[in-house]
């Protein structure tokens, strides 16, 4: 089944770019929302309420970015496989954006909860535990079983297909699951969010995206036939 190369060249620019904003957004949220970590965190928020405002936008224009990237990418997926193109939707598209902007708005009520804290006119327990509760909700497990899945999905397919070249997309996978084993240690109290070892550990997916962006701008997508997925 043929794909039209210029609708192609055009969807690997598109989701080049998203690629680009996306990771750019991540990486510079990390500047502002890296004051969670720490028993003073509600101090270190009130310090700098709007810096921390700034954080929540960028992992909200990060989400928004990522989310688009399977709507544009849906129709070279379904000529694939179509499992696969509503699977990286599902997972990429929908599920894992909800969580971005739910961690967003938890990052907004903490930076409320921050200046309540450093104003003392509120009971300090109370603000501690509304803000505990907030962070909790912000670092959710489902977050990196989402990517992870989206992920996989996406680049075993890339993979599979060759529609960018192999080590592009092997260099993808093997960092999905670095992702992923860093998001188990947060979870298991082994690391902390933006800590170094989360940062070493979460590099190569930023880095790989950023490759795969630059590639898909010059380069586009190597499509001139696709099958269809096995039945």
């Amino acid at each position: 089944m043929k794909i039209e190369t210029y609708g192609c060249k055009g969807t690997a620019r598109i989701v080049g770019i998203l690629y680009i904003i996306g990771t750019i957004a991540g990486v510079l949220s990390v500047r502002f929302l890296n004051v969670r970590n720490g028993p003073e965190y509600l101090s270190r928020i009130s310090e700098d309420t709007n810096a921390f405002v700034v954080g929540a936008i960028l992992t909200l224009v990060m989400g928004i970015a990522l989310a688009l990237i399977p709507v544009f990418m849906f129709r070279i997926l379904k000529a694939l496989c179509v499992a696969v193109g509503i699977g990286y939707v599902v997972f990429r598209g929908a599920l894992e954006t909800c969580t971005y902007i739910i961690s967003a708005v938890c990052y907004l009520a903490l930076s409320s909860i921050g200046a309540a804290y450093a104003s003392g006119m509120q009971d300090a327990t109370s603000l501690l535990s509304a803000g505990m509760s907030l962070n909790a909700l912000a670092d959710s497990s489902v977050t990196v079983f989402f990517f992870t899945t989206g992920a996989l999905i996406f680049y075993a397919t890339l993979y599979k297909y060759k529609l960018v070249p192999r080590w592009i997309s092997g260099i993808g996978i093997i960092a999905v699951f670095l992702h992923f084993a860093s998001g188990i240690m947060t979870l298991s109290g082994l690391q902390e969010n933006f800590d170094t070892g989360s940062l070493i550990m979460n590099m190569p997916i930023a880095a790989q995206e950023m490759i795969l962006a630059v590639w898909l701008i010059a380069k586009g997508f190597r499509v001139t036939e696709t099958k269809l997925c096995d039945k």
